[in-house]
């Protein structure tokens, strides 16, 4: 089954159903408790887990669990240094493919993020929101490398070592090491068995 708008394919009917969605914007999943729509029932279903706080996902290298399974496949990568998602234009390489497609927008141009205090727009959110600061007067920190934003300097240096690989917080139990002290935090736990 194949989409007449983009020639995606899908295995079966139900699916490209869905994904035409995309296209057309329709949106016939609504939550009962915050009214935010969506356009698959599956999308809904986790909606509906962060309300209840509910987490089955669970990492089996931290104690990190997480409402759906597509975000703890892209955190497992965190631990792994995977990035399979790769730019055919540059050949930069990403974790997800979120970040891909708003690293691809940077090359096609496309600046979907409007603000609403002037005439600019940007590619990424993370832009947006950094320019806003200039609106309101308040401080942000952006990496040199992929132009993300930080509120302050801390998570700015510890996001550098996800582009350099430095990874200075050591286990003394183990062999293994951490770009962020909270990660080697929540690893040690692993050696105790001592709940967050």
């Amino acid at each position: 089954y194949q989409c007449n708008q983009c020639e995606k394919s899908f295995s079966d009917n139900s699916a490209l159903i869905c994904h035409k969605r995309k296209h057309t914007g329709e949106k016939p999943f609504k939550c009962r408790m915050c009214n935010k729509t969506f356009s698959g029932s599956s999308n809904l279903k986790i909606h509906i887990r962060r309300h209840n706080g509910e987490k089955p996902y669970q990492c089996n290298q931290c104690d990190q669990s997480f409402s759906a399974k597509h975000v703890l496949i892209n955190h497992i990568r965190t631990h792994t240094g995977d990035k399979p998602y790769k730019c055919r234009f540059c050949n930069k390489t990403f974790s997800n493919n979120c970040n891909l497609i708003s690293h691809l927008r940077i090359h096609n141009g496309e600046k979907p993020y409007q603000c609403n205090q002037c005439d600019m727009a940007f590619s990424q959110s993370c832009n947006l929101k950094c320019h806003l600061n200039t609106h309101t007067g308040e401080k942000s920190y952006q990496c040199s490398q992929c132009d993300k934003v930080f509120k302050n300097k801390s998570y700015l240096n510890c996001h550098l070592r996800t582009h350099t690989g430095e990874k200075p917080y050591q286990c003394n139990q183990c062999d293994q090491s951490f770009s962020a002290k909270s990660v080697l935090i929540n690893h040690i736990r692993t050696h105790t068995g001592e709940k967050p």
